[in-house]
């Protein structure tokens, strides 16, 4: 089967309305099969396109087409359950829920299914969430899993918590990484980096962190070792704000670490690569992730990590990379000290970051999806 065209769909609302997270792995996802695997044909079901300009590449790849429903009112339906009809006139052999869901009923119309399953935070960390939002988001994980013909775990660690909370067969269950976008690999010509600083008043020394800024990602431990961090460096954060935002802002002004810490809103995707690459250090001290892209975006960068244990983020940042325990602040900045002051261990850290990351290159993920997809269809 595997010089046959195959028509594959996937649920594409992420890859079109979501900016960050969800919406980076379904570009990143359709995007590999769709420039590695080129023989098959790929259909992107969303209810609607939306404005967002990042998925717009998609539209310039001839092996893909776009599909809307017919009738606007419906969406929310359609995508649920109406989209089957759908599959079916369009006559898609496997359809991939690239966002931990897939279409009720989806199983007894024949059409082979794989669903992606990034995390199972809201059963791991229940405290973080509402009650009717973790009843939501468990119940359309469990259904996925159930009715799926196999399921893909973000990490090892997702798949460790599938087997735990759900008591899936592992066997079921296909670990393949999350890829990266190439974006973050090119080398920053000096005056676009400097073009970008200047633009965002950006210090010359800097510890960098990106990601939703919620009490899971645990921004607090690393304004809390910044206190023992040379005061010539600074701390950038880039990320959405919630409540949490406020308990972190409260400690930079108790610290009197106002000067030191910069928090940058409304970051243009385009110029966050030169971030990354103007940044000295990233620190990711999360509790938990499913995989943690951001960590992987720094390694493309050639920017050494320091990050944390507990969840996933070994994986992503493999052998070269720093951890330290996500209450230990203390360990933070001695770790975060080492790579500042020793030239010769950043560069290493940088190479050896970089090598590590080219197992998640585009044309790796593309062909470890393409066996998942085998081993379903071919077990028809």
């Amino acid at each position: 089967m595997n010089n046959q065209l195959l028509k594959i769909a996937f649920d594409a609302k992420r890859a079109f309305l979501n900016k960050t997270g969800l919406g980076n792995y379904s570009r990143t996802t359709i995007r590999a099969l769709a420039r590695h695997v080129l023989q098959n044909e790929y259909f992107l079901y969303t209810p609607t396109v939306g404005e967002e300009t990042r998925p717009l590449f998609l539209f310039s790849l001839n092996n893909i087409q776009v599909k809307t429903p017919a009738i606007a009112i419906f969406k929310s339906f359609w995508r649920s359950k109406g989209i089957i009809k759908d599959l079916k006139r369009d006559k898609i052999q496997l359809y991939h829920g690239l966002s931990q869901e897939l279409p009720i009923g989806i199983k007894k119309s024949g059409i082979k299914t794989v669903v992606t399953i990034h995390d199972l935070i809201y059963l791991k960390y229940p405290k973080y969430f509402d009650w009717i939002d973790r009843k939501i988001y468990e119940w359309k994980a469990r259904n996925a899993c159930e009715n799926a013909d196999l399921v893909i775990a973000v990490s090892e660690q997702t798949k460790a918590d599938l087997i735990s909370f759900f008591n899936i067969n592992p066997e079921k269950i296909k670990v393949v990484y999350q890829g990266w976008n190439s974006d973050f690999t090119l080398k920053e010509v000096d005056a676009l980096k400097q073009s970008v600083q200047k633009r965002y008043q950006l210090p010359q020394k800097f510890i960098l962190n990106v990601g939703t800024i919620e009490t899971r990602k645990n921004l607090l431990l690393v304004v809390k070792a910044l206190k023992n961090i040379p005061a010539d460096v600074s701390l950038v954060v880039i990320g959405r704000e919630t409540e949490y935002a406020e308990k972190v802002k409260k400690l930079v002004v108790k610290e009197a670490l106002q000067k030191r810490v910069i928090f940058l809103k409304n970051i243009s995707f385009y110029d966050l690569p030169s971030i990354y690459h103007l940044a000295q250090v990233f620190v990711y001290p999360s509790r938990y992730e499913g995989f943690g892209i951001p960590v992987l975006e720094a390694l493309t960068s050639g920017t050494p990590v320091v990050a944390a244990t507990g969840s996933c983020l070994e994986e992503a940042g493999g052998p070269d990379s720093f951890y330290v325990d996500p209450d230990d602040a203390v360990g933070l900045a001695e770790k975060v000290n080492l790579i500042l002051q020793n030239d010769q261990l950043r560069l290493k850290m940088k190479a050896q970051g970089f090598e590590y990351a080219k197992r998640f290159r585009e044309e790796n993920i593309a062909k470890n999806l393409m066996d998942v997809y085998l081993q379903v269809l071919n077990n028809a």
